[in-house]
């Protein structure tokens, strides 16, 4: 498009039908909210700036998008919701002012393409009409204004699903709420749209008619993909959005060279990166900026968030992984918790249900069963044994256990940090370790085993007297 445009997008609505006290376009589908993925789609359109007008919880959806590092946008606000058209009205002045045209999203249509809007914008600009609508061919339309054409092909009208005939319902043509405008013509016809009577709103959709009676043509651009401009306006269908969004993202990754077993079981980020020939089993979640490398493999099952996955790892199923790094070679899980600042380094081991959180364990080392590695340094090819815990929390700070390279650690000690265990120390299974253990050093802290025969059979006959002695005086 050759004439400079602005894009406004449409987010000051509550979406009563949400059921819910969160602004609409605040709600996630695919791993952003609804608005923030208009933006993204917005944002790669060489506009003349983005305008996002809000209402409902404003100063929340203005959060969320400088969350998401969007520094070009501007905001304009709607004091009180009374529909898109008045919408536009309050921000006449500075969308006047910022292009000749203007083209205006809704703020929850999270799988719509910046390559659909850039067709749309191709199109409007070869019709040299003052107004194009984007539309879409329903099989059911119900719910949708429907558009209805005059001889030439222009829109003579969109019409209400509540307000059509019974020859209107009928079609299958329908409004997105998605168009582009000339700035001037449409603040014109703006000021001639009347409040609807029943909601005291007024609609940008009664600008098409308005055009249409003034001898300015409408045009109507059928999406290529239907599913794409679909809005958002219940829970049923942000599910739809967030299964379709989604598949979209593993579609990409399977493209890409990653085996993904049932693509409809996972859940994977649109941010997240994996490796080729790197396989998913079902059920699997990938969330926020996780990195996967090449040739791993992710059991049923995983959560991972935000953390680096080198090439050549093992996640068996159910591990749970959250702002973590594993190192080239190493396996995890399974049912293992790798909490932020888990730093698992090459051809390590951490079997099932092993805690580790703010720990680095080095190469070869291994936790296989039932510890926790809290606060602490593990060292090259040390084992640390089933029930092992490092007692980093004396109830008001954490402190730090190192245990240095080739050390055992024997099942169910307890190591009581501030602590250091030497390079290649034993530790005795069962230990409570308080201080110190030198290298080469064999550590036993626990209570002397102390046998008492026949104690059992004195304790029975002694209990047996007792309920005798009860029973007599019944």
């Amino acid at each position: 498009m050759k004439e400079r445009f602005a894009i406004v997008i449409l987010a000051a609505g509550q979406g009563t039908r949400f059921r819910s006290r969160r602004a609409k376009v605040l709600h996630s589908a695919g791993g952003r909210t609804l608005i923030e993925h208009v933006v993204r789609a917005a944002t790669q359109l060489s506009s003349a700036g983005v305008f996002v007008i809000v209402g409902y919880q404003a100063e929340a959806v203005k959060a969320e998008l400088q969350r998401a590092s969007f520094g070009r946008l501007r905001y304009l606000h709607q004091p009180e919701p009374r529909g898109t058209g008045h919408a536009l009205l309050v921000a006449r002045g500075v969308l006047q002012r910022a292009a000749p045209s203007l083209l205006v999203l809704c703020g929850d249509t999270p799988l719509l393409t910046p390559q659909t809007l850039r067709q749309f914008l191709k199109f409007h600009a070869a019709t040299g009409c003052v107004a194009s609508v984007l539309t879409a061919e329903l099989t059911d339309p119900t719910g949708y204004g429907r558009i209805v054409r005059a001889a030439d092909g222009c829109v003579a009208a969109i019409v209400e699903q509540k307000s059509a005939s019974a020859s209107e319902q009928k079609i299958r043509e329908i409004n997105t709420g998605i168009y582009c405008f000339r700035s001037k013509e449409l603040f014109s016809a703006l000021q001639h749209v009347t409040a609807d009577p029943i909601t005291q709103e007024y609609y940008l959709t009664d600008v098409v008619g308005l055009l249409q009676k003034s001898g300015q043509p409408v045009a109507a651009f059928p999406a290529p993909d239907a599913g794409e401009v679909a809005g958002i306006n219940n829970r049923a269908e942000l599910a739809r959005a967030d299964a379709l969004l989604r598949l979209r993202k593993a579609r990409e990754l399977m493209l890409a060279g990653v085996t993904i077993h049932l693509p409809e079981t996972v859940r994977i980020d649109p941010d997240v990166a994996v490796g080729a020939d790197t396989e998913l089993e079902p059920g699997v979640s990938l969330l926020g900026r996780a990195r996967i490398g090449k040739d791993c493999h992710i059991g049923s099952g995983c959560v991972i968030a935000d953390s680096v996955i080198a090439d050549h790892v093992t996640i068996r199923p159910y591990s749970v992984i959250t702002e973590s790094r594993i190192a080239s070679g190493a396996s995890v899980g399974p049912f293992a918790h790798l909490r932020p600042g888990a730093d698992i380094g090459p051809e390590a081991r951490i079997g099932d249900f092993v805690e580790v959180k703010q720990a680095r364990v080095d190469r070869g080392a291994k936790a296989m069963h039932l510890a926790y590695l809290g606060d602490a340094h593990i060292g090259k090819n040390v084992n640390i044994g089933a029930g092992t815990i490092t007692v980093n929390y004396d109830g008001v700070s954490k402190h730090k256990t190192v245990v240095e390279d080739n050390a055992f650690i024997g099942s169910g000690s307890n190591l009581i940090a501030p602590v250091r265990v030497g390079r290649n120390a034993f530790v005795a299974a069962g230990s409570t370790i308080t201080d110190e253990v030198p290298a080469n050093a064999l550590a036993i802290a626990r209570g002397r085993q102390a046998n008492k025969p026949g104690w059992v059979t004195r304790r029975r006959k002694t209990k047996a007297s007792a309920r005798k002695g009860a029973s007599k005086h019944q």
